[in-house]
């Protein structure tokens, strides 16, 4: 790799690192409950944004850059009815985060400018769409902020 294909690989590493560890945190102040309840009539609970977060990983970057295989049910990560355990959930997370990480690492410098044409997104280069998905984790992650606050309100413990 060059200086600056190491340069973003780290960057993009330690964004995806981060982003875990910052999503293990919020989801340990909700209890099993919380973590599936909607706070509101709209938006989602903070596990179904978390199989969300992990579809959109597995896809974008599993499928169409590290070639697993993985077939996406997009809608299903919103309407999952199964209330799997928290800690199964963000293991998969972790699990894809993984997989995420040893994608980036495995880039050349030229695989950074490489051709994407995943379905579902306009970005047209590998470096855009692991930037757009470090984009998609931070953002659902605030909803999850904003949500783990509600919760907390809701207990009395603001």
């Amino acid at each position: 790799m060059t200086a600056l294909a190491d340069t973003v690989a780290t960057a993009l590493t330690t964004r995806f690192e981060a982003f875990l560890e910052q999503a293990k945190t919020l989801s340990a102040g909700l209890s099993e409950d919380e973590f599936w309840v909607r706070p509101y009539d709209y938006g989602n609970s903070a596990g179904h944004l978390l199989l969300h977060v992990t579809g959109n990983l597995n896809y974008y970057i599993g499928t169409e850059i590290a070639k697993t295989g993985y077939v996406r049910d997009r809608p299903l990560e919103f309407a999952d009815a199964t209330r799997r355990p928290k800690d199964d959930v963000l293991r998969d997370l972790e699990a894809s985060v993984a997989l995420v990480t040893r994608t980036i690492q495995a880039q050349s410098a030229d695989d950074w400018s490489a051709p994407y044409s995943g379905t579902g997104s306009d970005e047209t280069t590998r470096f855009g769409i692991m930037l757009r998905c470090t984009h998609h984790f931070h953002h659902h992650l605030g909803q999850i902020l904003y949500i783990s606050r509600e919760h907390a309100a809701r207990r009395g413990q603001r």
